[in-house]
């Protein structure tokens, strides 16, 4: 049994720090190129596996050298990769400048990533059964996605992390137990769903069950978590202040957090909470992979 199987994307990032980011039509100096394992799937993988959950990772990578540095750094973590396929195009990669406050932009190449199909999750049907939560992102087809939610086992828990945004058919919308979505994010689901958009970010939540989730999360970087159910009230979950040196990666430490906590039975508010910690350690350190911290780290 699994308490983690992650269902995503495996990106070689492509690191270059800079003073701050161009503007339209302009070139900046940066620094030395740093090449990281990353890809919001691989990601949460390794960071549930740090904080001591049992993971697997079903990804697509190719047959190259990035997709052998993916591949390294999942098994150095202790993820299963019997279920990270080879070939099909390019490992994906994501290009990444980081600002000198901190903040990342990111551009993502899907390579691989777009070639992780259908079929492959079909094939991919038992290691989905042993899985006690599964979790997936949107650096892969959507059909793809929908075809994880109908193989879900009828004891098996869905997080969608909705990165990057995009419009969700009724039936992953409903089967989510969190929707985890940033600020950003929020707003771009609702505004393909209602007009206008509600101004609060917890009307904004409200909005978002009512398009069908189980239970929402909305991450809010500085200001914490906010956490609602269906059947339930909201509530804000504070960050823990810590001095941002790169933002990278956070995202994924706190939904591979809050997954592994959510598959050993904590109530959301608590999984929040622990995901918000795990998260806050994330931006202390450079890198996406590199900065994840163990549950020893993180108090847990």
């Amino acid at each position: 049994m699994w308490d983690l199987l992650v269902v995503g994307s495996a990106n070689a990032d492509l690191v270059v720090g800079v003073e701050r980011r161009p503007a339209a039509g302009e070139t900046v100096l940066g620094s030395d190129l740093a090449v990281h394992p990353g890809g919001k799937g691989a990601n949460q993988a390794v960071a549930a596996a740090r904080l001591g959950a049992r993971t697997a990772l079903l990804a697509r990578v190719g047959d190259d050298a990035h997709g052998r540095l993916l591949l390294d750094a999942q098994r150095a973590a202790g993820v299963d990769v019997s279920g990270v396929l080879t070939g099909g195009g390019p490992t994906g990669v994501a290009m990444i400048t980081v600002d000198a406050s901190g903040d990342n932009g990111i551009v993502v190449s899907p390579g691989a990533n777009a070639r992780l199909s259908p079929s492959d999750i079909n094939a991919a049907e038992p290691l989905l059964a042993t899985a006690r939560v599964v979790s997936a992102q949107l650096e892969i087809p959507l059909e793809t996605v929908a075809e994880v939610v109908r193989r879900l086992p009828p004891a098996g828990r869905f997080v969608l992390n909705a990165s990057p945004p995009a419009p969700l058919p009724p039936e992953v919308l409903a089967a989510c137990d969190p929707l985890v979505v940033n600020e950003h994010e929020a707003r771009a689901v609702l505004s393909g769903a209602r007009d206008p958009v509600p101004a609060s970010v917890e009307h904004q939540a409200r909005a978002l069950l009512a398009l069908g989730p189980r239970s929402v999360v909305i991450t809010l970087g500085g200001r914490g978590a906010l956490v609602a159910e269906a059947d339930g009230e909201s509530a804000h979950v504070p960050a823990v202040p810590v001095r941002a040196v790169d933002t990278t990666g956070a995202g994924d430490a706190f939904a591979a957090a809050l997954a592994w906590r959510l598959g050993a039975g904590d109530p959301l508010p608590a999984a929040a909470a622990a995901a918000c910690r795990v998260g806050a350690l994330a931006v202390t350190r450079e890198g996406a992979q590199p900065s994840f911290p163990t549950a020893t780290e993180a108090g847990l």
